[in-house]
């Protein structure tokens, strides 16, 4: 499935842009610096305005085409770096050097804009005016008795439905994750009990996994082996919401998304949720584990097809793919429905 070939998936939320980017490099109160991303094959630039509310917009100047991203945020506008014209969130433009104080600026010179908002401390983005769901709900993350834990914001050479289907491949588990929590002893892939959604897929299932010493001091069980009791939701098409529940009483809740940059690559944006403290186990342990982890995906998920079909047929699959059959058939009933056909790149 060609992404950026694809309309409806404009239609969804996606994180695009940690909010603390915005930041880096102020000094002396001086205005968020703009932030150039590219969602779904669409430029774009995101920048706060005074009041910190985000803003985006396409990143491409209405007069000469220069990128918006290489100009500056002044009084909440987005100012162009080639002549100064000054856009603000609606795409207007409210500013023109060029023109006398009693010239009105004309209704054309503007922009197209998109909707942002901030959750989760990422700036978020839809590219379309009338989004088909809301930005997924993780209730943990604002949740006093539990604290964030941001790990990995990379580019990622993968498409997201890989992404998606991997978070809940259990028949992997064994083979690719033998550095981290893969159990080689024990191939065959846990039961899992599925529930399809409107918008997504919940998965159930208790993982047997081995506990190296990192991981003992992370989770506080210092055993070699441990359990981990997974209620798993994948939001359609590219969020992934993994609560883990320990033998102790440890809980951790994995939020990745794999925001679609083009058809080749994703944005992954991950963090953990956890119900413990940093006094009591120290973050930099637990992202240095699960470095370890998601650097063994890479290896792999880097090496598959970016153009993931949706087609079963085109694929040989196991009974514990169930769950990526299932995202295939709900994405392709996504697409039917807004009178679409999967695109495949030619041969």
């Amino acid at each position: 499935m060609l992404v950026t070939q694809q309309p409806v998936l404009k239609r969804f939320w996606y994180p695009v842009i940690p909010v603390s980017h915005f930041q880096k490099g102020q000094t002396g109160g001086q205005p968020s610096r703009p932030q150039p991303f590219e969602l779904l094959g669409q430029r774009i630039v995101l920048w706060l305005d005074q009041a910190g509310t985000p803003a985006a917009v396409e990143d491409r100047c209405c007069h000469r085409t220069a990128q918006l991203s290489k100009g500056c945020v002044v009084e909440g506008t987005i100012q162009c770096p080639y002549h100064g014209w000054q856009f603000d969130g609606s795409g207007a433009c409210v500013q023109v050097p060029q023109l006398r104080t009693d010239e009105r600026i004309p209704g054309s010179y503007r922009v197209k804009a998109f909707q942002a908002q901030i959750r989760y401390d990422y700036v978020w983005v839809c590219l379309h005016d009338q989004p088909l769901q809301p930005i997924p709900d993780f209730p943990e993350a604002e949740d006093p008795r539990f604290r964030v834990i941001h790990h990995f914001y990379q580019r990622f050479p993968c498409s997201g439905l890989r992404m998606m289907e991997n978070l809940l491949d259990n028949a992997h588990f064994s083979i690719v994750h033998t550095q981290t929590f893969g159990d080689t002893s024990n191939p065959i892939p846990p039961q899992m009990e599925l529930e399809e959604l409107e918008w997504g897929l919940r998965a159930r299932t208790a993982i047997p996994a081995t506990n190296p010493p990192l991981q003992q001091k992370n989770l506080g069980i210092f055993e070699e082996k441990t359990v981990r009791y997974t209620d798993a939701t994948w939001f359609m098409p590219f969020v992934h919401r993994g609560r883990i529940t320990y033998p102790n009483g440890l809980i951790a809740v994995l939020f990745m998304a794999a925001t679609p940059i083009n058809d080749r690559e994703s944005q992954l944006v991950h963090f953990w949720i956890r119900s413990d403290r940093e006094e009591d186990i120290p973050a930099a342990g637990i992202i240095e584990f699960n470095r370890m982890v998601v650097q063994e995906d890479e290896a792999i998920l880097q090496t598959t097809d970016w153009d993931t079909p949706l087609s079963i047929e085109a694929e040989q699959h196991l009974a514990a793919d169930k769950p990526g059959i299932l995202m295939r058939r709900k994405l392709a009933a996504l697409l039917k429905a807004h009178g679409e056909t999967e695109q495949r790149r030619k041969a």
